[in-house]
Parts: structure tokens; sequence; C-alpha cells
């Protein structure tokens, strides 16, 4: 399949030519296949933002080139807003964007741009409203007297709403408690499974990223230290920990095992997985009857 997005090459140097210059990307080769769920981590100071913000020209490389559907997006810098429709960035706290008087014109306000009929952003402000939990009735009240995680839900089907081919999310249940951090990336995940819509999310978490993403890039120094399918960027769990990462819990509880001399596969990183390998070892210990826990 072909790649949706990919750079070649890609060196940002912020302050260029200035004393105080600084390389926060280095020669950086990247793509992401169509309908892709790709989780990008790393520690503070990898480069994952300044990455994320080439993909719909909010920077401009330094160096080296950013393609969307096979189209270098600053080979004519006058056709960049087209990439910016293509390419919806959703950043941390998104709630604080929010500025119209109802809910319904906030999400309205992507479509409104890209000079489409009222119908049809009728059809996309209701549609992305549902991908993201949002009944109707909230669609006319004011987006300041919802709570914290409604706000982040509108600011975050304002781009649903505008149908990007690709949906970059920077953190976005930065903040929430554990309740509102699994409903927004449930509904995202939803929105990528139900539109083919390929999403790339950049978290801290590492349970967030083993559960909803299918592709896993870690950033380390600029440059990309590993990309690969979750299982098996996971499996190298002892390169994580040395990269000053952290793996998710299950992971680690299953490296202990290990290390006390189980015989356990090092790729787990969810807990219905965890459960099955259980599952696969208490049967194999009874002889191949089936095991149940």
């Amino acid at each position: 399949m072909a790649a949706i997005i990919e750079t070649k090459g890609l060196t940002h140097i912020y302050n260029p030519g200035m004393p105080d210059a600084t390389v926060a990307l280095d020669k950086v080769d990247f793509a992401v296949e169509e309908g892709d769920f790709v989780g990008i981590i790393g520690s503070t100071g990898s480069g994952k933002s300044t990455l994320i913000t080439h993909f719909n020209g909010i920077l401009k490389p330094t160096e080296g080139q950013v393609l969307v559907d096979g189209q270098d997006i600053w080979a004519k810098p006058a056709d960049i807003r087209k990439f910016r429709f293509m390419v919806g960035l959703v950043f941390q706290y998104p709630e604080y964007q929010l500025f119209e008087e109802t809910v319904y014109k906030d999400i309205a306000f992507g479509p409104k741009n890209m000079g489409l009929d009222e119908a049809e952003i009728d059809r996309r402000v209701k549609s992305a409203a549902r991908f993201v939990g949002l009944k109707d009735e909230y669609l006319e009240r004011s987006p300041f007297e919802l709570s914290g995680g409604q706000k982040r839900r509108v600011a975050i089907a304002g781009v649903m709403a505008m149908e990007p081919k690709i949906l970059v999310l920077d953190e976005p249940a930065a903040g929430l408690d554990p309740e509102g951090r699994e409903m927004i990336l449930s509904q995202v995940k939803r929105f990528h499974k139900e539109t083919g819509t390929t999403v790339i999310l950049v978290s801290h978490s590492m349970e967030d990223i083993a559960k909803y993403a299918d592709k896993v890039l870690v950033m380390d120094q600029r440059r990309i230290a590993m990309y690969d399918t979750v299982e098996k960027v996971f499996a190298r769990a002892d390169e994580l920990l040395e990269l000053g990462l952290s793996v998710p819990q299950v992971t680690k509880v299953f490296l202990r095992l290990r290390a006390m001399g189980l015989d356990l596969p090092q790729d787990v990183y969810t807990v219905p997985y965890a459960v099955r390998t259980i599952q696969a070892a208490l049967a194999k210990k009874n002889g191949g009857g089936e095991a149940t826990c």
C-alpha cells in the first residue's frame, strides 16, 4: 500500500545561523501507510512535536521533504492551505482554542473555511459530534458551559468535521481523569475504524499506545530509534527502558517473571494479551488441556 504521509531526509533547525541554533530533527525518513494507526513516543526533546507540526505545514523543513498523498507539500507554497485540510492536527489542550458562541458553530468553523455548502456543513457537524459522543442537545450550548472533557471533545470534533485524510493528535487525553481519557481515545479509535482515516497519536502513556495503536514510532535524540508493529517494539522493552522510556505495566510484570526464570514471551503489552499468554502457558504445563484464569 502506498504511503499517505512520508518524510525524506527531514531536518529542522530552530534559529538557523544564530548562536542558539538548535537541531530539532536530523534527517528523518518516515512513512505511514493509508489507514494505519501509528503511535509516537519519545522523551521530552526527542523531536515528536516538531515532527508532527511538519505534517500540515505549520513548520517548513530546513532540509528534506514532507509528502502527503505523494505530493511535496512545499513544492508550491501557495497550495499549502489544501494540505492543512488533508492533515487535521489536534494540539494539546485544544479546548483553549474554542471561541464561537455555540458548540455547533465551533465544530462548523473548519468546514466553513473549506467553502462547503450549509447542508454538507450540517452533515459533518452532526457526524463529528456523534463520533465524540456529543448529543444534539449540546450543539446549541455555549462551549464555555461544558466540562473540561466535553470541551476537549468539541475541539476534536472540529478537526474531525473537516474529514481529513490524516488525523494527528498531540496528547489528546492530557490532563483528563482515567474515565475521560478512555472515552476520548476509544472515540478516536472508533473514528479510525469506521472511516478508515489514518491516525497518528503522540502520547507519553505506553498503555494508551499499546491499546490503541497498530504501529509505534520511537523518537530519540531527534532521530528515529524504532519503527515497527506494537508487538515488535514492545518486545524490545529493555531497549526502550535504556532510552529512558517506560513500557506498559503489564510488560514490566512479564519482564520480572522472565527474570525469575519463567519461560514467558517479552512482547506482552496489554492485559488481554497477558491473559491469553498465561492461559497458553498453563495449558502447556497441564499437558495441552484447556486452561482458564
